[in-house]
């Protein structure tokens, strides 16, 4: 994969899709994990569903779609809209298959800790992290190496799905 770039307003945006599927070891835990870098925009929300779509479809584990890609959309809007970075620090997700389901990660450089809060009946916003604790089994943000965070959400697959 390469760089997508498109004009907004007049401008020259460039998305990084930089994707590698890890086969560094068949031992490692992101083994077969598909890595993806991405610019700061909100249009990359959507291509990184798409890819994820993809990668879900390839492993045989559609059975997580919906979750998973709505699980995606509010980490990474999150890591676009509130990591507070240099412009030009791009977004990092991993998908990495697990027997039982899938794990997601978004690394961004912002040391800044998401918080799930209780929004406004009527705020359009801020219900994300809400919705991520619903649909996954288990999320948390851990340190990664370099600066900033890694926020990761588990899903397992559902009983009886292929």
């Amino acid at each position: 994969m390469g760089s997508i770039s498109h004009g907004h307003n007049g401008k020259v945006l460039t998305m990084v899709m930089e994707g590698r599927p890890d086969t560094s070891h068949p031992n490692s835990p992101y083994y077969g994990s598909v890595v993806l870098r991405w610019s700061r925009h909100p249009s990359c929300v959507g291509l990184a569903r798409l890819e994820l779509r993809k990668a879900l479809a390839g492993w045989g584990l559609s059975a997580l779609e919906d979750s998973a890609v709505l699980i995606l959309s509010e980490l990474l809007t999150n890591a676009a809209r509130h990591a507070r970075v240099s412009p030009g620090r791009e977004i990092e997700t991993r998908y990495v298959p697990r027997p039982d389901g899938l794990r997601i990660e978004v690394h961004d450089a912002s040391s800044e800790q998401p918080r799930p809060r209780v929004p406004a009946p009527d705020a359009p916003d801020g219900r994300g992290l809400i919705l991520v604790e619903a649909l996954a089994d288990v999320w948390g943000v851990s340190e990664r190496h370099g600066p900033g965070k890694m926020v990761w959400a588990h899903l397992s697959l559902p009983p009886g799905a292929p």
